[in-house]
């Protein structure tokens, strides 16, 4: 698997965060960063 640039981890990194701050559950926060990661990963 070939790495992603800087800014893109970045921008993953602070979305997770967000994920996890705002959703309280935790199947919900999961399933949300999943689909932040196939939607990154797909390119």
């Amino acid at each position: 698997m070939k790495r992603l640039p800087k800014s893109m981890r970045k921008f993953i990194r602070r979305e997770k965060a967000r994920i996890r701050r705002e959703i309280l559950n935790v199947k919900e926060q999961e399933k949300l960063i999943n689909e932040l990661y196939k939607k990154f990963l797909a390119i």
